[in-house]
Order: C-alpha cells, then structure tokens, then sequence
C-alpha cells in the first residue's frame, strides 16, 4: 500500500502494473515518491504530500494504452502529473511530479535506487520487495529526504541499514561518521597491513563492418577501475597521457589520447580537474569505478572475419569461416567466440576446424566457434556441413550478422596509458600501484552478404 511522504517526483515500482508514484520537486531540486506495483503498487514513498497517492492509478492504463498506439515514451502525463518511469525485471518505478522536473536527475535518481537495492538483495524482483519491506522503507528515507536526494551509496548505507532489520537495539542511535564527513564515501580509522591499490583500464569495442567489409560503426568505450586497500584518508592522483594535458604542458601529442564523454565518480576533484587536467580524489575503500570515457575513433577490426556460403542441389549447405588477428603479434586474445547464423531448418550438422572447436546452438540458429586463445597475425578456418530440406526459405528469413567476443590482456586499442599514481598519506607510509590493462568485444558484429 502506497505511504504518505514528502518531496522528489514520487516513486513507485511493481510488476506488470508498474508504480512508482512522485511525490513533486521545489525549484531545481527533485521532488520523489516512490513505490512497487504488482499489479498494484508494492511499495511507495510520498516525499513531499503534493501528489495524491491515487494518482499512481492512472500509470498503468495509460502505459498499456500508448504502449498499443506504439507512442510509449519514458515520460508519461495524466492531467498536471507527469510519470517518470524505468522498468527493471518485472517491476516497474515510476516518479511522479507536478513541476517542470530536471528529468535527467529524475533517472539518474532511479537507477540509482536499482542499484543500491541490488547491492542489499542482489536480484531486485516482486519476491525480493516483499521479503524485505522494513529494509526497503529504511532504504528509501535514507535514500531521500523530503525530496532532495541524500546517501546513494550502497557501502555507507550498509554500515547502518544492514539486512537484520529486523533486529532492535536499544539506547542513543549513532549517526555514522561518514554521513557527516566532508568525505561522504570515505569512512575514517580503516588500516591494511599492506597498502595497495589494483588499477583496471578496460576497453569495450563497438564495431558494426557492412558486407563488403566497410566500417559503418566505430568507437571505444574505456572505464577505469580500482581496488583500494589503502590505510586512513589518503589522497591520490592519477596521471594519463590526455591530449589535452600534454598540450597545456607543450609535450609531444604523438602518444597522446583525447578523451571524450568523460565522467568521473563523486571523489574526484572537479575544480582541479578543470584547471590542471590532474586527476585528484580521496578514494572509497574497496572497488569502485574512478571515470569511464568515450572515443569516437575508426578502429581497426581486431579480428577479422570473412565467411563464404556454398549451396549444393538444393539439399544441403557448406559454410567457410575464416578469422584473422588483426592485433600485435605478441598480443593474445583470451575466451573468443564467433558466433555464425545458420538456417533455421538447417540439420545434421559436421564441423572441421584448424584451431578450437564448433558446436550447433539450434535453439539460436548460430554455430558457436570457440577458440581459447588466438595470437595476433594468426589465421584460422572453420568449415561447416548442413543438410537443408529447402534453401529457398533461407533466402526470406535474411542472413543475421557474424558476433564475434573477445578479451585481450595487456593491451588498450585506444593507446591509453596511466603514466603515474601517486599516493599521499599523512603518516607516510608506501603503497603499491598495480596497473592492469584488458580489451575486450561490446557490440562486435559482421554482416555477411
């Protein structure tokens, strides 16, 4: 049953009939209430009071209503009340406002309930909602406070909302430290007998290639990751060969990258970050991703695949894969698997391979060649043998893309580089930097004519 409350557009989830109701939002600031539908509304929370709770009534119909007049947006309005919504699983949140709300904030604030709640129950689901009402009200006041968005942050929300909600204690509540410390992500008084921290630089490639082996689609998206083990509060600072850091400092640009679609996380120092390009943060403990960034850049297909069709007597089909490593010789890529469409009443199926293994996924309609480890400069064929009761209706069905994953360690396609981490610490003691580098496939795929 929906709950009064206070002010960011409401909030309100559920399955099937979504609601997550908002309550409204004061001048640049988000107004919410929330809750779970299924089919009714699970769970709500009214910020602010200015949004009536019936409200969340009119979400679902409407839904299902543009949903049918194929005009379904994320933003849906009912007389002066907008709905914000995002589906996750089988549950629906949905915010609600009056006022002209900053929408970005709006979801950001949404999926970042999804997430901390993922990180309490692990799948956020109607059952998980159910079992754990007490934590999930906690959760939302703590995430929230009369509208304006509060703690996010599932580690520090977990050092006084902890999954024994059920549990009573008596005596003075404490507030936790970090709730009031200037470093909100940092608690104080952490010690390691050994300081370290682990450095990820993970690219993902998006690469679309047509079938007459042009590039159509083309960019890296890259994040940086860190494991802290770090005593105290130190500070840290991360040097990168950024372009624009080289040229505000007059070094060459030749082993340089321009970063695009930069976002860092809460602990970086902004200010300095606009004046000097110096990555300066005070780091949470723990993993956490730093920054992720975005490269719109002509990449060279890493693996290259080329596939030939033959069709014999209309009876069955022979298909050639080749694949080649595009990538420096003393590279290695990791776990690859090349998936390769075939008819869907494709039979009998017989595989050749010069490296790995072939296997027929029918449920899928693809041919999964797997090769546990492919060096750079290498070539390698796979051929596949299908009887095929009737050629013609693969001509009607159209030919899906080759997909193609990979992962290969010790290597950034964009040429990035972490050129310096420097750990400051007022008891000054020595910490190790390990830094590690992985590339690996996002949307890789091959159209084949």
């Amino acid at each position: 049953m929906p709950i009064k409350g206070e002010p960011w557009p409401g909030l309100t989830a559920g399955k099937s009939n979504p609601n997550w109701t908002p309550a409204r939002w004061d001048p640049k600031i988000p107004t919410v209430t929330g809750s779970f539908v299924y089919p009714q509304p699970l769970i709500s929370r009214n910020y602010k009071g200015d949004v009536a709770m019936s409200e969340i009534d009119h979400f679902m119909p409407l839904l299902m209503q543009r949903e049918e007049e194929g005009a379904l947006a994320p933003l849906l309005s009912h007389g002066r009340v907008h709905f914000l919504w995002i589906k996750h699983s089988n549950l629906y949140l949905v915010a609600t406002t009056l006022k002209n709300a900053n929408a970005s904030l709006v979801y950001s604030f949404l999926y970042k309930t999804v997430e901390v709640f993922c990180e309490y129950f692990k799948e956020l689901e109607e059952e998980s909602i159910r079992d754990n009402f007490v934590i999930v009200y906690e959760l939302l006041d703590e995430l929230m406070d009369f509208g304006f968005p509060q703690t996010t942050d599932s580690k520090i929300l977990q050092e006084y909302i902890t999954q024994q909600g059920n549990k009573l204690e008596t005596g003075k509540s404490r507030v936790p430290p970090t709730v009031t410390n200037a470093v909100s992500w940092r608690s104080e008084g952490i010690k390691y007998k050994k300081n370290e921290v682990f450095i990820d630089v993970i690219e993902s490639v998006n690469l679309l290639v047509n079938a007459n082996g042009s590039v159509l689609l083309s960019e890296i998206v890259g994040s940086i990751k860190l494991k802290v083990f770090l005593s105290g509060m130190p500070e840290l600072r991360l040097g990168l060969n950024d372009r624009v850091l080289f040229e505000l400092t007059g070094r060459s640009k030749n082993k340089s990258v321009e970063l695009e679609d930069v976002k860092f996380h809460q602990c970086v120092r902004l200010s300095r970050f606009d004046n000097d390009r110096t990555i300066s943060f005070i780091p949470p403990d723990g993993d956490f991703e730093l920054m992720s960034y975005r490269l719109s850049t002509q990449v060279k297909p890493l693996i290259w695949i080329e596939s030939v069709i033959e069709k014999f007597s209309h009876s069955r089909v022979e298909i050639m894969v080749k694949a080649k490593g595009q990538f420096k010789k003393q590279s290695v890529a990791n776990g690859v698997e090349i998936s390769i469409p075939v008819p869907s009443d494709a039979d009998s199926p017989r595989f050749k391979t010069s490296v790995g293994s072939a296997k027929y996924v029918p449920e899928k309609n693809v041919v999964i060649w797997s090769i546990k480890s492919f060096p750079g400069g290498k070539e390698y064929l796979m051929r596949a043998h299908f009887g095929l009761p009737s050629v013609e209706k693969e001509e009607v069905e159209g030919r899906p893309p080759i997909g193609v994953r990979f992962e290969i360690p010790y290597f950034t396609v964009s040429g990035i580089q972490v050129r310096y981490m420097k750990i400051i610490e007022k008891s000054g003691y020595q910490a190790l930097p390990w830094v590690r580098y992985i590339t690996q496939s996002g949307d890789y795929q091959l159209r084949t004519s």
